[in-house]
């Protein structure tokens, strides 16, 4: 069982990617095996509107030769697909939004072979914003990836509308937690397996025995080498 996480953040030690790592850690504590990519590392270019000229023309390989290859064909072998994204005006940041447009060209496989190439994958999202709108940054990615066949689970969704550090907002941590064990638990539930409950409240304990001080080091480590451009005056 595959999970991948996706993060659309440009900061890999801020609130999106601590809240992608919590999810992660919690599907690989159900029985996952994961990894994740940070979409500002690769060359994600928007999408062409393929479709709008000729339904057949969008499809797998797209005609954009760049590294969104990468990430169809991790996102083929996955069985779940965690998206964490800073929100940005009522928005996931604009890197995501390419993202999720450009996996229209495994959703418009449905034209080619008959079928989907997103249909039964389980998602699972992760929002945070230093003020309101991160619950229309989740309904849109939410709306667009049900459309394209993925299932969406119990519990799927963890967001921040404010300021704070992820790692102190309990709710939060519980809910974010709570998107990589319902990702999880879905795919069993796909295989025949029975889920007695969709939700653990008692994830916390291991949260912060385990999961907190691994996070706090790498958020560190990650913190202190990134470049930080906003910090330089232009005065």
């Amino acid at each position: 069982m595959k999970v991948l996480g996706l993060l659309g953040s440009p900061r890999r030690y801020g609130n999106s990617f601590k809240g992608l790592m919590m999810a992660l850690k919690a599907a690989e504590r159900f029985g996952a095996e994961t990894e994740w990519l940070h979409l500002y590392e690769l060359d994600v270019k928007p999408c062409l509107g393929c479709a709008s000229e000729d339904v057949k023309a969008c499809r797998y390989p797209c005609v954009i030769k760049d590294d969104m290859k990468i990430i169809y064909d991790k996102v083929l072998e996955a069985d779940g697909i965690i998206f964490a994204t800073p929100v940005y005006w009522y928005s996931p940041s604009a890197v995501m939004k390419n993202v999720i447009d450009r996996l229209t060209a495994l959703e418009n496989m449905i034209h080619i072979d008959g079928k989907s190439w997103m249909d039964g994958k389980v998602v699972g999202f992760v929002a945070t914003g230093n003020d309101s709108g991160a619950m229309f940054a989740v309904a849109q990615m939410m709306s667009i990836l049900n459309s394209m066949g993925a299932v969406i689970p119990p519990w799927s969704m963890a967001y921040i509308n404010g300021p704070g550090d992820a790692l102190e907002l309990k709710n939060f941590v519980l809910d974010a937690l709570n998107v990589g064990r319902s990702v999880v638990m879905m795919i069993k539930a796909m295989r025949g397996e029975k889920v007695e409950k969709w939700y653990d409240p008692d994830l916390l304990e291991w949260y912060e025995r385990e999961v907190k001080p691994w996070l706090i080091r790498v958020v560190k480590e990650e913190e202190e080498k990134a470049e930080k451009p906003w910090k330089s005056s232009t005065s």
